[in-house]
């Protein structure tokens, strides 16, 4: 009894730990990049070879995620010709792809991920009226069916950690089995990304206005 009593004591303990813990007081704001700016020059000859292909494709040079990323080049490699397969291969319409991302970069209040990713999802046919919504953390209005779904979708697995019955037989009916698998992908990708970014306090290029100004949600 008093081993029983000892365990749920314990137990107890840890409980109100975790929530005290949870229940933490916020992170103070954001300060400078936390890994000095790589330039090519710097690189050595396993980062090189990575970094060519990054600068074929990108809109931020060597920084955003690929800095960090670029410590790592074994991985690195690995993200790109992942990050290059959902960016260009996916089976999933490149307007729903953006829209996907930016609901990502969204919820994790991304500067980066917003910056890069804003302009292209307009450019890749999603209405600035939706990307405009989308930043203003509201339900776009006036979405097309295949918009609606990916919308559901994604903020469902993304804020639930979970996806109702409705909402997948919605998307697999909409946008079938391939393209659910490289929603889902290409959504939690962004997750790594954003994380990478949040980690390295990555910002936009320097003289850019970021997306998200002080004290926005």
């Amino acid at each position: 009894m008093k081993r029983i009593l000892y365990e749920i004591a314990i137990g107890t303990s840890f409980a109100l730990m975790a929530t005290a813990t949870f229940a933490a007081e916020p992170l103070p704001p954001e300060g400078p990049p936390r890994f000095p700016q790589l330039t090519f020059e710097q690189l050595n000859v396993y980062q090189k070879p990575l970094a060519e292909q990054i600068l074929k494709v990108s809109s931020v040079g060597l920084a955003g995620p690929y800095n960090p990323l670029l410590r790592s080049p074994v991985l690195g490699q690995r993200m790109f010709d992942l990050l290059y397969y959902l960016r260009w291969n996916s089976s999933v319409p490149l307007r729903l792809n953006e829209m996907a991302i930016l609901i990502t970069g969204r919820l994790w209040r991304s500067q980066v991920e917003w910056f890069a990713h804003g302009p292209l999802a307009i450019k890749a046919g999603l209405s600035p009226e939706i990307v405009a919504d989308l930043k203003a953390q509201r339900r776009p209005a006036n979405m097309k069916l295949d918009e609606a779904a990916v919308y559901d979708f994604v903020m469902e697995l993304s804020t639930q950690h979970r996806v109702s019955n409705e909402t997948f037989a919605r998307a697999k009916d909409i946008l079938g089995e391939q393209q659910v698998v490289d929603l889902t992908t290409v959504t939690g990708t962004y997750v790594t990304v954003a994380m990478i970014l949040a980690m390295a306090q990555e910002g936009v290029p320097p003289g850019k206005e970021p997306p998200f100004k002080p004290g926005e949600p």
